[in-house]
């Protein structure tokens, strides 16, 4: 804050409404006509038809709220190539706008969205206008209605207050955020990067100690080692009497499953009632589980009592003498060798029959032992990677937007201050 005050030194902020400041696209609904903003014609696809335009030669963006990105060229592009500096909002959503809001300047061809710009960039930067947006996203998140896909209240969008400073104090402010978000961007490269190597590593030395020549070792298909079942639960999925209550129990489901460290997630996203109990199957602690169904070959050893979803093996039985956690080790490796195989496409799933045949070699206890406590040391390096990753992008993106929200923030007059608490208490 002291840095604001000596960036201001005493000067006024000017508060505006955005419909005051801002030019948008003419596709918005109903709004106060006296709060009619200027508009402007952009020709839209629509997102289904977006990414058919895609080249990889392309110098036109697609420009899009989504998280798939892509390029156009200008013959393709026709009629809906435009250029500019502009924001996109979606008219539809489903995940917050702090996830979609993008800014982007040059030529591009948009999808069904909001599109807006400054008005007059000689009082408002566009920049300055998306990094304000981005710290109003969870108000902006407010004006959104209705279930599933939902759309924004647009007169309550454009009736938000923005400061609006000096010129050069909004370039110096943007300045400031695009560093910092340069170094978020690639401080999180340089530790994806090294998450990358340690996994090639990890994988080159896992593959090593869990491939044997045949004849070497004695090789058994999974039928002939374990006994299994599928989990299951009452149908439909929807009803609620299934979930939670008095005596709910943890639900295992695919997501639930993590993708390394042979583990479950903490807490289930759901749990199972009571009721729901007796239709669906119990599995004990220190059970060895895995997905057979969309992200398959997921393994786990659990960590806790839990009911199990029917896109899930449960291995009830050993017929063999054999590691728990080797075996677990095998048939994480067979399934990132089979699943590309697997049958479908968005979905993928393996049936029972396929999946009894996998073949596991089966060393000396020793030597499983030996394996074990060679791949549980890599595996707990990699985890603690995968998991410390995530956080500490999480933390320099709250670094980030701490001092985002610092420097957006600005002296409001009485006026301006009774404005803003009457939007916050007309929308909860």
């Amino acid at each position: 804050m002291n840095f604001l005050e000596k960036l201001l030194d005493g000067v006024a902020v000017e508060w505006k409404a955005l419909w005051q400041v801002t030019t948008w696209d003419k596709r918005f609904n109903a709004v106060d006509r006296n709060k009619q903003p200027n508009v402007i014609n952009y020709p839209y696809l629509l997102a289904a038809d977006l990414f058919k335009l895609e080249r990889d030669n392309g110098d036109v963006f697609l420009l899009s709220t989504g998280e798939r990105t892509g390029w156009t060229t200008e013959e393709l592009a026709g009629l809906y190539l435009r250029e500019g500096e502009v924001i996109t909002i979606p008219w539809g959503k489903s995940r917050p706008v702090m996830d979609v809001l993008k800014y982007y300047k040059g030529r591009f061809v948009t999808a069904d969205n909001r599109i807006a710009t400054s008005n007059d960039i000689g009082k408002l930067l566009t920049k300055y206008l998306y990094y304000w947006m981005l710290k109003q996203s969870l108000v902006i998140d407010g004006f959104y209605r209705g279930s599933g896909i939902k759309h924004p209240s647009m007169a309550d969008v454009l009736d938000m207050q923005i400061p609006i400073p000096p010129l050069e104090i909004q370039a110096e402010i943007v300045r400031i955020l695009d560093t910092f978000t340069a170094l978020t961007a690639e401080l999180t490269a340089e530790l994806t990067a090294e998450l990358t190597d340690r996994k090639k590593q990890y994988n080159y030395y896992r593959d090593r100690l869990l491939t044997f020549e045949k004849g070497e070792v004695e090789w058994k298909p999974l039928g002939e080692i374990v006994t299994f079942r599928r989990g299951s639960f009452p149908q439909p999925y929807g009803n609620s009497s299934w979930y939670d209550g008095e005596g709910s129990m943890p639900f295992v489901q695919v997501a639930d499953v993590s993708d390394f460290g042979f583990i479950l997630i903490k807490e289930t996203k759901q749990r199972i009632s009571k009721l729901a109990q007796p239709k669906s199957v119990f599995v004990k602690a220190d059970t060895v589980i895995v997905t057979l169904q969309g992200t398959i070959g997921r393994v786990a050893i659990t960590q806790y009592d839990c009911y199990v979803d029917r896109t899930l093996a449960i291995f009830t039985g050993y017929k063999e003498n054999i590691n728990k956690k080797y075996f677990a080790y095998q048939l994480k490796n067979k399934f990132d060798m089979e699943k590309e195989h697997a049958r479908g496409s968005t979905l993928k799933t393996i049936t029972k029959e396929e999946f009894s045949k996998f073949e596991i070699p089966i060393p000396s206890l020793e030597e499983q032992a030996r394996i074990v406590a060679i791949l549980d040391k890599f595996d707990t390096l990699t985890t603690d990677l995968s998991e410390g990753l995530p956080r500490e992008i999480a933390l320099r993106q709250k670094q980030y937007e701490y001092y985002r929200n610092l420097l957006l923030t600005f002296p409001k007059s009485e006026e301006v201050e009774a404005h803003l608490n009457s939007m916050e208490k007309s929308h909860g």
